[in-house]
């Protein structure tokens, strides 16, 4: 029996975006069936990120890695319970108000959840429906922004990597691997911002540059 939520939200320099991602976690620990802990894993920052994480009751830790990967498994690290559901986002995401109850309701020991995009400001008009054509076709979607696990499959299989970009997908992988069950719902995604400069290498930025790159002539 699960009797709480460890929430990881990895960040480098967020102070712009983090705002709303707390306020939207926030929205969503309210209708979640078990407490919610949310941590904040501030990495190298130069901005006021810890600051406001702290002031929106987020439990943080402040490292110096600039690996993804690392700042996840560090935020998990000390919670060494196999009674738990893990969860983790983005700083620049918000998740729906249904994320907690949604993902416990899905009786699996992962669930890989989809994201979208409201915002296409910085980027072609024709960008968008490139993007959710090819999306709507892929199967298996898996990102960091919205992905959760029983914390027993988590610590079966050795927990986040320290890469600098797809500990996700890595990790979804040795889970199969081991035999657990990963589900992909493409309900309530995640939304996530477009920003044109991301803040990992190989990240969800860099991935839109090369399908913007696929369809400008």
């Amino acid at each position: 029996m699960l009797n709480g939520i460890e929430v990881v939200v990895p960040a480098h320099d967020e102070a712009a975006e983090l705002p709303t991602c707390l306020a939207a976690l926030a929205v969503a620990a309210g209708r979640s069936p078990l407490p919610v802990r949310v941590t904040v894993v501030a990495d190298a920052c130069t901005d006021a990120t810890a600051r406001i994480a702290r002031s929106a009751g987020a439990r943080v830790l402040e490292v110096d890695v600039r690996n993804v990967g690392a700042a996840r498994a560090v935020g998990f690290a000390g919670v060494d319970r196999a009674d738990l559901w893990f969860a983790t986002t983005d700083a620049d995401s918000r998740v729906p108000a249904s994320w907690f109850a949604d993902q416990l309701a899905a009786d699996a020991d992962a669930v890989a959840g989809a994201v979208d995009v409201l915002d296409w400001s910085e980027w072609p008009p024709h960008l968008p429906h490139h993007y959710r054509a090819l999306y709507s076709r892929e199967e298996g979607h898996v990102h960091g922004a919205n992905l959760g696990v029983s914390s027993w499959a988590y610590r079966t299989v050795g927990g986040f990597t320290a890469l600098t970009d797809g500990e996700d997908v890595d990790l979804v992988d040795r889970l199969r691997a081991r035999g657990f069950t990963v589900t992909h719902p493409a309900t309530a995604p995640v939304v996530t911002s477009a920003r044109r400069t991301g803040r990992c290498h190989a990240g969800f930025s860099d991935h839109l540059r090369g399908l913007e790159a696929e369809v400008t002539p």
